[in-house]
């Protein structure tokens, strides 16, 4: 099984197991392009609810795994995947991690961000936050970005974006913890992230001034356009927070790769054998809107903008 401990939610928030179907059925397998692999993904809530509200105690969530093959694993031991933690999980663990399912690297571990993400949702009521497919493999066309990766038999990236509404100017803080940084923080743990950019991003470097400033219209914050995706100085300002994230192709890809084999120490070709995501980025919005909601709910607290009894 997986599983995940929430603490700090404030006591007397409405939980229950159906609050998390939606969004536990939008991160499953099974649409074209994802794993084959099929899990039920049922919470249970160990603790931290009781009569339907959460007690202010840390909340423990299980999923258990019913649909593993963990033979698939262990005939690639000797074999790490290139672009996989396989290699610097041995050299970090001492050959003591658990490969099966790729351990505690494996994307299966964001079921357990989702969860967490339904609890931070609900913290955050009125907060609206969204993420989307913006392209799959420089296609604007998600069909068409995936069907390239099945002509090819290979897997394949794409990015996801990420908009929040309704926030309110003043979180987060100058330097370490400014509201970028937290969120980036907490994409990077999503698997397979490797590029984060707000508002304009990197197309900012090829702009003026005059042209990337966002011009204050009214009293509130508000801006004409927003370059800066929502944050100022590392604080949000008041407008719509808006960021994108690249994700990788899936490591496991069903194409034949050279890599080493550590038992013999020779060269050798190997292919990826199981079930395994062709896009991972088909299943990435989800987590994307739960790691972001986590991170805003706590810059809420901070602030007493949710206070820790909900009555």
């Amino acid at each position: 099984m997986v599983g995940i401990v929430v603490d700090g939610c404030p006591a007397g928030l409405l939980l229950s197991v159906d609050d998390f179907t939606t969004d536990i059925e939008r991160r499953k397998a099974g649409a074209k392009g994802t794993t084959p692999r099929k899990e039920a993904d049922l919470p249970k809530i160990l603790n931290g609810v009781f009569n339907g509200k959460t007690t202010g105690a840390p909340i423990s969530i299980i999923f258990e795994n019913t649909n593993t093959r963990s033979g698939d694993y262990e005939k690639q031991r000797a074999v790490p995947r290139p672009g996989h933690a396989d290699f610097v999980a041995t050299q970090k663990f001492g050959g003591f991690e658990d490969y099966r399912g790729g351990g505690h690297f494996s994307g299966r571990l964001t079921v357990c961000i989702v969860a967490a993400g339904v609890i931070a949702k609900k913290l955050l009521d009125k907060i609206k936050v969204e993420a989307t497919i913006l392209e799959i493999g420089g296609e604007k066309d998600v069909e068409v970005g995936l069907q390239k990766a099945i002509d090819a038999k290979d897997s394949i990236g794409g990015i996801v974006e990420c908009k929040v509404n309704g926030i309110p100017a003043g979180l987060g803080e100058p330097f370490f913890d400014s509201a970028e940084s937290l969120l980036s923080h907490a994409v990077f743990a999503i698997p397979a992230v490797k590029g984060i950019e707000f508002g304009a991003g990197f197309a900012a470097a090829k702009m003026f001034g005059i042209e990337h400033n966002d011009a204050i219209i009214d009293k509130t914050g508000k801006t004409r356009t927003n370059h800066a995706g929502g944050i100022i100085g590392g604080i949000t300002n008041g407008n719509e927070i808006i960021f994108r994230i690249a994700i990788k192709p899936t490591s496991s890809t069903p194409k034949e790769q050279q890599t080493l084999n550590i038992e013999t120490g020779q060269i050798e070709p190997f292919s990826v054998k199981g079930r395994h995501d062709l896009c991972i980025a088909l299943r990435v919005p989800v987590v994307l809107e739960a790691v972001t909601a986590l991170v805003l709910a706590d810059l809420l607290l901070l602030e007493q903008k949710i206070q820790r009894v909900i009555k």
